[in-house]
């Protein structure tokens, strides 16, 4: 069977934590998305860091080998929803961490009125009484694809 793989953590914090204007910064993101600790914005912004990190490698590649893979990280931001269909690198490039924290399920709950706020949607996510198309989801920072937006609801 073998040993089972070294979890990798999935998040990068920030090199340095107390500079009072990250500090502020950080604080109204948390507070404005509901979030539970600022582990869960340190996440939001591995992956936004994931993204453009590509995104700066695709543009010193060739015409011929970065057309494909530009076309296949857009279309990857277009069904998560973060971006438009005809986008470009510099529009992956200008990404902030709250065109990601937008998309979570617990910010979709707020906005579709589901919930009167983030910590009712939070609340509401964790006892499972949300459903996203026929699965519960128990996880408020699960990523909701555009797909599935309409097709998430509150079980009574």
């Amino acid at each position: 069977m073998g040993d089972p793989k070294k979890q990798r953590s999935k998040l990068e914090k920030p090199r340095h934590p107390w500079v009072k204007d990250l500090l502020q910064e950080e604080l109204s993101l948390v507070g404005e998305f509901g979030l539970r600790n600022k582990r869960e914005l340190y996440r939001a912004a591995s992956l936004l860091r994931k993204f453009r990190r590509a995104a700066r490698t695709y543009m010193t590649l060739p015409p011929e080998t970065r057309a494909p893979k530009e076309r296949e990280l857009i279309s990857s931001l277009y069904r998560l929803g973060i971006l438009e269909e005809n986008a470009t690198l510099d529009d992956v490039l200008s990404l902030r961490v709250s065109d990601i924290l937008s998309r979570r399920l617990q910010t979709i709950v707020f906005k579709r009125g589901l919930a009167n706020s983030m910590h009712q949607a939070r609340q509401l996510i964790c006892h499972g009484k949300v459903l996203v198309g026929n699965v519960k989801v128990r996880s408020p920072s699960f990523l909701v694809r555009r797909m599935e937006e309409p097709m998430v609801s509150v079980v009574k």
